[in-house]
């Protein structure tokens, strides 16, 4: 996800769920992919730790993309706690959030 309407329509129209590493908006669009975006702000670090990070959570979300329903829409917004944990709670937090985040939507 590139573009700044599709993460404004899923920070804004999706369910959410925060963990204290990240904060999950997922948002069902219809479309016949799944796809996720990543916010990382300058409050999570310098360039070096942000890139860190986004590095992880594209790898967290290889793997979990493809679990996900098709047309599923993901953005994850790293809070400055994602730069200290480890990679393992990074991916528990992640998943974690993405569930809950999913089964809000379902219920709603």
């Amino acid at each position: 996800m590139t573009a700044a309407a599709d993460f404004k329509s899923a920070m804004r129209q999706g369910t959410r769920s925060g963990r204290a590493t990240v904060v999950v908006h997922v948002k069902q669009t219809g479309n016949a992919n799944s796809i996720a975006g990543f916010a990382v702000s300058k409050a999570v670090g310098g360039a070096v730790i942000r890139n860190r990070v986004k590095r992880r959570l594209r790898a967290i979300m290889r793997d979990v993309l493809p679990t996900l329903p098709a047309g599923t829409s993901v953005v994850i917004r790293a809070l400055p706690r994602s730069a200290e944990v480890d990679y393992a709670r990074l991916r528990s937090d992640v998943t974690d959030a993405v569930g809950t985040a999913l089964r809000k939507a379902t219920v709603s």
